[in-house]
C-alpha cells in the first residue's frame, strides 16, 4: 500500500486535530497485547486493527464455542472448534493486512506472564477472571507497562486505566480478589450481547489515546450500567 492509499485509509483519523499525521504514525508503530479473544477483546481487535495498529498480538487458549457467538464478534459460525487466536488472526488479515498480527496460544500464568507482557507498549486486559486480571495487572506494575482494564456482567461493566505514567492500579482500588465462592461469571448470569461492544469499544479507545499521547483518565473507574444507562466515574 502506497503512502496515497495509507493516507486514505486513515484519513478520518489524521483529520483530527489532536492526532494528524504524527498521531497516526504513533498508531502505526506501536506494539498492543489484548488478553483474551472473547467478548471483550473482540471489539478491541476489531477497532484497533482497523485503526492500523503496528502490532496487534493477541493471547488466548480456548477455542471457540457456538453459545460465544452472540457477542465474540471477531469469530463466525465457521470459526467454530478452532483457537480463539487463529480465527482472530484470519479476521485481522482479512481486515488489514497491514497489521502484524501475533498469536499466542496460551494460558497466562505464573511462569510465562512476564515474558509475554515485557514484549508490548500496551497491555489490554480483556481476561474473564480475577486470577488473571490480577496477575496481569501485578505484572504491568512491576514491568511499568499501562494497561486498560475492563470487566463485563448481565448488563453492568467497568473500564479503567492503570499504571498509566504513574497512576494507580487494580489493586489501589481492590487490593484483594473475591473469594471464589462470591465470583459471579458469565456462564451462570450471562451478559448481552451488545454490552461487551460498548465496554471494548470504549477500551479500544483508550488504549488509541495511550498510542497517540492524548490524556487519558487515570485513578478513576468508570461504571457503565445499560439497564438503566447510566454511566458514573469513581475516583480512586
Amino acid at each position: 500500500m502506497n503512502n496515497e492509499d495509507r493516507f486514505s485509509r486513515y484519513s478520518r483519523q489524521i483529520f483530527i486535530e489532536e492526532i494528524g499525521l504524527e498521531g497516526q504514525k504513533k498508531i502505526m508503530n506501536a506494539k498492543v497485547l489484548v488478553i483474551g479473544a472473547g467478548g471483550l477483546g473482540s471489539p478491541v481487535i476489531q477497532y484497533l486493527a482497523a485503526a492500523g495498529t503496528g502490532t496487534l498480538a493477541v493471547a488466548d487458549f480456548d477455542t471457540v464455542e457456538l453459545h460465544n457467538l452472540n457477542r465474540q464478534v471477531v469469530h463466525t459460525e465457521h470459526s467454530v472448534g478452532i483457537s480463539k487466536v487463529e480465527s482472530a488472526g484470519q479476521f485481522v488479515k482479512s481486515l488489514n493486512h497491514q497489521v502484524n498480527f501475533t498469536g499466542h496460544q496460551l494460558k497466562m500464568d505464573d511462569a510465562n506472564a512476564e515474558e509475554l507482557i515485557s514484549g508490548y507498549d500496551i497491555i489490554v486486559d480483556g481476561s474473564d477472571n480475577f486470577r488473571t486480571r490480577y496477575l496481569i495487572n501485578d505484572t504491568c506494575v512491576k514491568l511499568g507497562k499501562p494497561l486498560v482494564y475492563g470487566s463485563i456482567l448481565g448488563f453492568s461493566g467497568q473500564v479503567a486505566v492503570f499504571n498509566c505514567q504513574g497512576s494507580r492500579n487494580l489493586r489501589d482500588i481492590f487490593p484483594e480478589p473475591p473469594s471464589d465462592e462470591y465470583i459471579p461469571d458469565c456462564d451462570s448470569l450471562g451478559v448481552l450481547g451488545a454490552l461487551p461492544g460498548i465496554v471494548g469499544s470504549m477500551m479500544a479507545n483508550l488504549a488509541l489515546e495511550i498510542m497517540t499521547g492524548l490524556p487519558v483518565p487515570v485513578n478513576k473507574l468508570t461504571l457503565i450500567n445499560t439497564f438503566n444507562w447510566t454511566f458514573q466515574t469513581v475516583d480512586f
